[in-house]
């Protein structure tokens, strides 16, 4: 299949193709005039790429799961880290969720005045939430009732 019709079928651009063979993450095998044409998996093997980069791998990462023979040889521990990573990102962004949502209908005179916003602030300050710190979320209770009655 050459470039045009991969980038066609797959959404990928042809730049992105041309980039992705670059980095070694995919390869053609040959040529067709000017047209790189690549094999009749390629198209699996980008939706792998689309899936290790909508889960945070790095293009690095994905072409050593990948391998450069083309058979997938994916670190199972590797996975459990990234799965750990996006439940810890699941958590805060479910506690700003939830933090925003109370500010928005809590009945304390100013946001300011608000425990839970003070909380969430807090937490913002510390780097807990906002990507710019490694802390570690407090235990959330467990349910949004007891969340909700704690922060009035």
């Amino acid at each position: 299949m050459d470039i045009a019709e991969v980038a066609k079928r797959s959404g990928v651009p042809a730049s992105t193709l041309r980039f992705y063979e670059e980095k070694g993450v995919i390869s053609s095998i040959g040529r067709q005039g000017l047209r790189r044409v690549f094999d009749a998996n390629i198209l699996e093997r980008l939706a792998l790429i689309a899936l290790g980069q909508a889960v945070g791998f790095s293009l690095d990462d994905i072409a050593r799961m990948i391998g450069s023979k083309g058979n997938p040889d994916i670190d199972r521990e590797l996975l459990i880290n990234k799965a750990d990573e996006l439940d810890r990102n699941i958590q805060k962004l479910t506690v700003m969720r939830d933090g925003l949502r109370h500010a928005a209908v809590c009945s304390a005179p100013s946001h300011m005045e608000c425990p839970k916003f003070r909380r969430l602030l807090g937490l913002a300050g510390d780097g807990v939430i906002g990507g710019h710190g490694k802390g570690k979320l407090p235990q959330r209770p467990r349910s949004n009732k007891a969340l909700h009655r704690t922060s009035r």
